[in-house]
C-alpha cells in the first residue's frame, strides 16, 4: 500500500469515526440505550446541544468534501501552500495538546472517570486534530501543487 493510499483510508477512517461519535450521540439522546455510555458522557455541555449538532454537521460536510478531493487526487480542498500547509500542520499539533492536557486535568480532578469514563468528547476531538494533521502533511502534495 503506497503512502498516499495510506494516508487516504486514514482521512476517511478520521471521518467515520466522526460520524459515528455524532450519530452515537444522538442515538443516545434520543433512546438513552443500555448498551452505549449515558449522555453525560458524550455531551459536556460547552455548547447548546442544537448548535453542537449544527457544528459538527457542518465539521461532517467539510471533512467530507476534504477527503473526497485528497481521493481524487485534485480540488480546491487540498492545501498546496507551504505556509498554510505549516500553520494547519501546528494548529493540528496544539490542538492535540490541548485535549491531551484537558484528559489529564479532568483524570486528575475525576479520579473516577478512569479512562474512558466522560471523556468522548476528547477523544473525538483528538481524532479531529489527527485528520487536520493529515491534510497539512498529506504526501504527494507536491505534484498536485503543479496542477
Amino acid at each position: 500500500m503506497t503512502e498516499i493510499l495510506a494516508c487516504r483510508i486514514a482521512l476517511w477512517l478520521c471521518l467515520i469515526l466522526f460520524v459515528a461519535r455524532v450519530l452515537g450521540q444522538v442515538y443516545v439522546g434520543l433512546y438513552r440505550p443500555r448498551g452505549l455510555p449515558p449522555w453525560e458522557d458524550w455531551y459536556s455541555g460547552l455548547l447548546p446541544y442544537p448548535w453542537l449538532l449544527a457544528s459538527q454537521v457542518l465539521i461532517i460536510m467539510v471533512m467530507t468534501m476534504v477527503a473526497y478531493d485528497h481521493s481524487r487526487g485534485e480540488g480546491w480542498m487540498i492545501v498546496r501552500d507551504d505556509r498554510a500547509a505549516l500553520v494547519i500542520r501546528w494548529f493540528a499539533v496544539v490542538y492535540a495538546g490541548g485535549m491531551a492536557l484537558r484528559y489529564i486535568l479532568t483524570m486528575a480532578r475525576h479520579a473516577e472517570r478512569r479512562w474512558f469514563k466522560g471523556t468522548i468528547p476528547i477523544w473525538f476531538h483528538l481524532v479531529l486534530a489527527a485528520f487536520l494533521y493529515l491534510v497539512a502533511t498529506f504526501p504527494g502534495v507536491e505534484q498536485l501543487r503543479s496542477r
